[in-house]
């Protein structure tokens, strides 16, 4: 058998990603097809990574995405997401399609692009999720959650409930904009969050999506979604599974929820 060396000769896809963390590659990386390439450009901007203009009929992007732009310019990408699940919420409605014309614009040949905010909203419609579970990852301020339940709202998802993510005695003392800087995306465990979304899971909820592309979960995805008989869907795992349809890849991934075999 041929040895797998991951080149993407069926589909290229660039992901532009907070700049200090590691989750969201190492998480495409374990889910992704064979055949299918995935190549980071990273970020280091404060969300939203495009500014709204005056009147809010177009964005911004910011330099460090423009930059991606250029990158990926040469490596005939076939699609392109901005995975980024604060930018979808800071930004708002109408942002997502925003930005994804904007880059499109800027991208050189037939490149798909699409945002972790568009994406969710397609994964919850395939699904059938109309009253989800949202879980948070513990950096998210209280502000930060406020506006990410509005977000949902705003898009006429009526969530069944949320949960910020304890992440431990450890941690527990720290602001949430100090964790990590303290180091804790590196620290993630993924044992307690499954714990804690079994527990607070409500029964009203039919599915669970885990947001923040920073935050490790990949490994619990099929065993939540066995143990709660629901879908369950997150940040990395949805953005793969459009970024894939929208590349014309259809090949059936096991082990991370059902969403990756639709």
């Amino acid at each position: 058998m041929k040895p797998n060396d991951n080149w993407g000769w069926q589909a290229r896809i660039g992901m532009f990603i907070v700049g200090a963390e590691v989750v969201p590659e190492s998480e495409w990386w374990a889910m992704c097809p064979p055949n299918v390439s995935v190549h980071a450009a990273r970020v280091t901007a404060r969300a939203p990574w495009a500014k709204w203009n005056a009147d809010r009929t177009a964005v911004e992007l910011e330099e460090d995405v423009i930059r991606g732009v250029k990158q990926f310019a040469g490596l005939r990408l076939s699609a392109a997401v901005i995975g980024h699940s604060s930018s979808s919420f800071v930004g708002g409605k109408g942002w997502d399609e925003a930005v994804a014309a904007k880059l499109a614009e800027q991208l050189l040949g037939d490149v798909a692009v699409t945002t972790n905010g568009l994406d969710t909203l397609e994964a919850l419609r395939v699904s059938n999720v109309r009253r989800p579970f949202l879980v948070l990852p513990p950096w998210f301020n209280d502000d930060l959650v406020a506006t990410g339940l509005r977000y949902y709202a705003d898009h006429g998802c009526e969530l069944a409930g949320h949960l910020r993510y304890d992440p431990g005695r450890k941690w527990r003392d720290l602001a949430p904009g100090s964790l990590y800087r303290e180091g804790m995306g590196l620290e993630q465990e993924i044992e307690p969050l499954y714990r804690q979304i079994m527990a607070a899971c409500p029964a009203e909820a039919d599915g669970v999506v885990i947001a923040g592309t920073g935050f490790r979960c990949a490994g619990i995805l099929g065993a939540l979604e066995q143990d709660l008989a629901r879908p369950v869907l997150a940040a990395n795992q949805i953005s793969l599974w459009r970024c894939l349809r929208l590349s014309g890849v259809r090949t059936p991934i096991a082990g991370y929820g059902r969403l990756l075999q639709l």
